[in-house]
């Protein structure tokens, strides 16, 4: 049985704070710990960080709640990243405060993917409420596309002393087969010290119904090659991973992509690197 720590786990239940984009995708309407065991089982989950999950606009802070709750049956639950409006620059002092009170509470996000504002990032606006994160001992995760890559590394660059985890490799074009920029970006990003990235998320932008391991390998190959195993995190992303891929599968593929790495880099990737990015137990 694999030993690892999961970085990215998504939780939802009918009852939970609305999710309005569910009712869209063709994933289960109920998500909560039950089902994410039944997920994961033959893999040894032995902590995993519950990921906001774009609930509906001024729920954030009740998800928050809801998560941190779950914590009290669940003791593999060990973090949380919850969203936040940083685009409300100074204004988001409040939020980012009552969340890091939060004990769990340990990054923050504010999904950019799908954002029509290419270089919402880059406003001012955002890059304070950027800045007021180490204050509160929370860092921010970085969701998106290939093709919002480079606007990703000038925030990073721009923002020195705020820590960032790469959310799914920066979603690379492999459905397409594209490499470049991404390639290139993933390098420039990589010289930057205060970012980590997160394997998660790779399968899903493959052809869900007909990707393969070889399609995906380089991709998670490069990943790695440029942030090294002390930079680099296992995430699952379930259950949005699983209208690509099981969950099992998914750690079998990047316990294949790992085969040529020592035991003790193996170990970072599964468990070092998220137990010291996500302060976790043990």
């Amino acid at each position: 049985m694999t030993r690892l720590i999961d970085a990215h786990v998504h939780l939802w239940t009918p009852e939970s704070p609305p999710i309005d984009w569910l009712g869209g995708a063709a994933l289960p309407r109920r998500a909560d710990l039950a089902a994410f065991a039944a997920a994961s089982a033959g893999v040894e989950v032995e902590a995993f960080v519950a990921v906001e999950a774009a609930v509906r606009a001024g729920f954030h802070m009740a998800e928050a709640s809801w998560l941190q709750s779950l914590a009290a049956t669940e003791p593999r639950l060990q973090g949380i990243v919850a969203h936040a409006p940083l685009e409300r620059g100074g204004a988001v002092a409040g939020d980012l405060a009552d969340l890091a009170a939060m004990p769990l509470v340990k990054g923050v996000r504010r999904l950019l993917q799908d954002d029509p504002d290419p270089a919402l990032c880059l406003r001012d606006g955002f890059l304070e409420g950027l800045r007021l994160l180490p204050a509160h001992g929370l860092h921010f995760e970085i969701c998106v596309y290939h093709h919002q890559l480079e606007a990703a590394v000038e925030t990073v660059r721009l923002c020195p002393e705020v820590d960032f985890v790469l959310d799914h490799i920066a979603k690379p074009g492999i459905r397409l087969g594209l490499v470049e920029p991404w390639r290139t970006l993933m390098r420039r990003l990589a010289k930057l010290p205060n970012v980590v990235c997160k394997l998660s998320g790779v399968a899903t932008e493959a052809d869900h119904d007909a990707w393969t391991e070889a399609a995906l390998r380089p991709y998670i190959d490069h990943a790695v090659d440029v942030f090294g195993p002390s930079r680099t995190l296992f995430g699952g992303d379930w259950p949005v991973s699983t209208g690509a891929i099981a969950y099992g599968r998914w750690v079998e593929v990047v316990l294949n992509a790992l085969e040529g790495y020592g035991a003790e880099e193996r170990r970072q990737i599964l468990r070092g690197t998220a137990r010291r990015v996500y302060r976790l137990e043990g």
